[in-house]
């Protein structure tokens, strides 16, 4: 009994401790886009360069995590419950470090626009885009902290919000560069970027969707929606 009750303490604390680490990528991944996007607007190519130097910490992360969740399943041979959660560590920290490589690529993006005329209505609108995925990806970690699936549930469904936002901008980029050729360049870019963002909200979704899973058991049962129309987009003066 004695023996069984230490094996279970010792799944228990090694369970933890990559949890831990997830906590803390999240972390990173948070302070990553915020940063990516403060280097966009304020046109600070040292804090962009920081952000993808800080890349590699991210990137050490999930590897940490996906060599413990092997040895985790290898070792103990997880059931039911205990297995949904290695799980959906294993396949949270792919998500994000998938979000960490789009804020990785803002910062590339900004040292470049750094050097061109700016587009302001565009950049005010992408933070409001980045901010919005922000606080998706803190509520689906707060989701997965508190094993909550109702708070997951409220993240997936604003990934539609997060579309919206970027079909808004593609728009509005368009209607920069059919106004002024000058500005094909620098949309081009932004556009770059409102895609990165946009990606951001699906592997954000998708983390969502995994402490769904993690809770309940069960994948969610209605497919996403997506709402990015940029494909049907008609230039402005169609």
């Amino acid at each position: 009994m004695t023996d069984k009750h230490h094996i279970v303490r010792a799944f228990d604390r090694e369970l933890e401790a990559v949890q831990a680490k997830i906590v803390r990528m999240g972390g990173l991944v948070e302070a990553a886009i915020s940063e990516a996007m403060t280097a966009l607007t304020d046109r600070d190519p040292e804090l962009a360069r920081k952000v993808r130097e800080n890349d590699r910490l991210i990137d050490e992360l999930e590897e940490e995590i996906e060599h413990d969740t092997a040895q985790i399943i290898a070792l103990w041979s997880p059931t039911a419950s205990d297995l949904r959660t290695v799980l959906a560590v294993m396949r949270i920290a792919g998500n994000l470090e998938r979000v960490g490589d789009y804020a990785k690529n803002i910062a590339k993006r900004s040292e470049v626009l750094s050097e061109m005329a700016r587009l302001e209505s565009a950049v005010g609108s992408l933070n409001r885009m980045a901010r919005e995925v922000e606080g998706m990806l803190k509520d689906s970690l707060d989701a997965y902290i508190q094993h909550d699936a109702e708070l997951a549930e409220t993240v997936r469904s604003r990934d539609s919000d997060v579309d919206q936002m970027y079909n808004a901008i593609f728009r509005e980029l368009l209607t920069h560069m059919m106004e002024d050729p000058r500005n094909i360049t620098g949309a081009m870019h932004l556009h770059f970027v409102a895609k990165n963002i946009e990606r951001m909200g699906d592997h954000v979704t998708s983390i969502a969707e995994q402490v769904i899973y993690l809770v309940t058991g069960e994948r969610p049962e209605e497919e996403r929606k997506k709402r990015d129309r940029t494909s049907f987009v008609q230039s402005p003066e169609s």
